[in-house]
């Protein structure tokens, strides 16, 4: 039986952009520009593994509404520089604003997400819906060149909801004229993308490329991007 799609909906970030990868190249850059090292920092891994746990839990508070964009820009890096005792708010907002301008510069994408794209914006009306900053996410898409497959691009800050909220889905399904029974949303986490297009009664693809075990019930799962040309 054939399937009810025309509308396909993409997470980005872990979903076609390559975040870890991006993210990685981008410290490794700063890290020398900031010299963090003849600060006190042993390494670049030290580094990351306190900002991935205060980039974390900063957020969970950003999606729930509970901080401003500006003030987790900073606080991120200020909160993982006191980790080394390093009590430096104005180090802490340059380097802020460094990654802020290099990361979506530093473009690397999923395996297969180039070929996947070309494959299905033949055949379906693709669209982007993201949590990530309005102007960051553009400069990504630019950059890697995949703007020209997407016929629109929601993000949470031109919505004003963030995912798994129902009414980015409902707003992202909106500016696409699309139909909830012919829409697919995809992306590669459980509670932000998978339960936010249930929340508004889409079928659902979890791409889980780590092979995460889950007791969720999902439409599909895959664990490569180039698995979509098998079901679509």
């Amino acid at each position: 039986m054939p399937h009810p799609y025309k509308h396909i909906f993409f997470d980005l970030d872990h979903t076609l952009w390559d975040f870890e990868q991006s993210a990685a190249q981008t410290f490794a850059l700063l890290f020398e520009k900031h010299q963090l090292n003849s600060r006190g920092i042993p390494s670049l891994a030290d580094f990351l593994k306190e900002y991935t746990i205060h980039n974390t839990k900063l957020w969970e508070s950003y999606r729930n509404g509970e901080l401003k964009k500006e003030i987790l820009r900073s606080l991120r890096f200020e909160n993982t520089l006191k980790e080394f005792g390093i009590n430096d708010p104005a180090l802490a907002e340059s380097i802020g604003d460094d990654y802020v301008y290099h990361a979506p510069r530093t473009v690397f994408l999923m395996p297969g997400t180039m070929e996947v794209l070309q494959y299905l914006h033949i055949k379906y009306s693709l669209h982007l819906i993201t949590n990530g900053f309005e102007e960051v996410q553009h400069i990504k898409i630019r950059e890697a060149d995949i703007g020209k497959y997407f016929k629109t691009i929601t993000t949470s800050e031109e919505a004003g909801v963030k995912k798994p909220d129902k009414q980015i889905f409902e707003y992202a399904l909106e500016k696409a004229q699309a139909k909830i029974s012919e829409s697919l949303m995809i992306g590669d986490t459980l509670e932000v993308d998978i339960q936010g297009a249930r929340n508004v009664g889409m079928d659902q693809v979890y791409y889980n490329p780590l092979k995460m075990d889950h007791t969720q019930a999902v439409s599909y799962e895959i664990g490569h991007l180039i698995e979509l040309m098998e079901i679509l």
